[in-house]
């Protein structure tokens, strides 16, 4: 009788139990956005009243994605010497304080195809006309980024090459050191084999066992063209070493483009350490989320959204023709 009387509670409990279930509404959950849309960070939304770049007759440049996790815990995996010297070859002969300041921008690699651009836009503009430029268009880059306005060869490459900017970030931020020291073998190299040496554009000085590259005139830059292939390895009999590394035309860096970072750019090779504006540049892998470099010149950024205006183009433009 016991079990006659469970049995008969037992089927009435379940098919209360399925009735409840049955009444319940059923909730669908949106799905979930996708992985670019997760990773989107808050400076990639495009600001209103800012123009869309690249224009259509301007070089279309990608946005180099987050290279190895680098926006995910854990780090990303270290790079084996080997690898870094290979990341490095193609500005390891670049003047020191221009060398410094690409190594700072890489570690803002999603600004650098949008600064790339602009940088093509006005490259009739240069010296006090290109920083005014710069102040008027209200640009958001971070300074080590605007630092290389000057140079839209540079950041050509860098922005036609999004896997390797990125890459190159990444490593400065949580590699440095060994990056630093990829860049000085790969110059003991190119110097042990005749290609790097002093000449009219650039001093090449051994100070204590690390080469350091600063420019004859401080106040102009020339970006050395040259092969990785080439100029880091045993020249072939017969190869006129001279004519190996060419130089671009002339980048004048005067005082208006203090306040991007360029008085006392350059290393502490001994310390690994990369200097901007006299100052130490801390930004890792850990902090680059908050890290404001420490400028002792500040560039003071105009209130207000960013805009594209001429009128500082046509002034100068005139002036120029007179």
């Amino acid at each position: 009788m016991t079990r006659i009387t469970n049995a008969i509670c037992s089927i009435v409990l379940t098919g209360l139990a399925a009735s409840a279930f049955a009444q319940a509404p059923i909730v669908h959950q949106p799905p979930p956005p996708p992985l670019d849309q997760q990773q989107a960070q808050p400076g990639d939304q495009q600001q209103p009243g800012q123009p869309a770049y690249p224009q259509s007759n301007q070089p279309q440049y990608q946005q180099a994605p987050p290279p190895n996790g680098a926006q995910q815990q854990p780090p990303p995996p270290v790079m084996a010497p080997q690898q870094l010297d290979q990341l490095v070859q193609r500005i390891a002969l670049y003047p020191d304080p221009l060398l410094a300041q690409v190594l700072t921008a890489s570690t803002f690699w999603d600004q650098i195809p949008d600064a790339a651009t602009w940088a093509q836009q006005h490259a009739s503009l240069t010296g006090d006309a290109l920083a005014q430029a710069i102040q008027s268009d209200n640009l958001p880059w971070d300074p080590s980024v605007l630092a290389l306005l000057p140079f839209p060869s540079v950041l050509d490459m860098m922005a036609r090459d999004p896997q390797f900017t990125g890459t190159l970030g990444t490593a400065v931020l949580s590699q440095r050191n060994d990056v630093m020291d990829a860049v000085q073998r790969q110059r003991h190299s190119a110097h042990n084999y005749g290609y790097l040496a002093p000449n009219a554009y650039d001093n090449v000085v051994d100070d204590g066992g690390y080469l350091e590259i600063q420019p004859v005139n401080p106040a102009y830059y020339y970006v050395p063209v040259y092969n990785p292939a080439v100029v880091f390895y045993a020249p072939r009999p017969g190869f006129v070493i001279g004519g190996a590394i060419r130089f671009g035309p002339v980048v004048a860096i005067g005082p208006s483009f203090g306040v991007f970072g360029w008085y006392g750019a350059g290393f502490g090779w001994g310390g690994h350490t990369i200097l901007i504006d006299h100052r130490v540049w801390g930004r890792t892998y850990y902090n680059r989320g908050v890290y404001v470099h420490p400028y002792a010149h500040p560039y003071v950024r105009p209130a207000g959204p960013r805009v594209e205006s001429h009128a500082h183009y046509e002034e100068h433009g005139n002036d120029h023709h007179r």
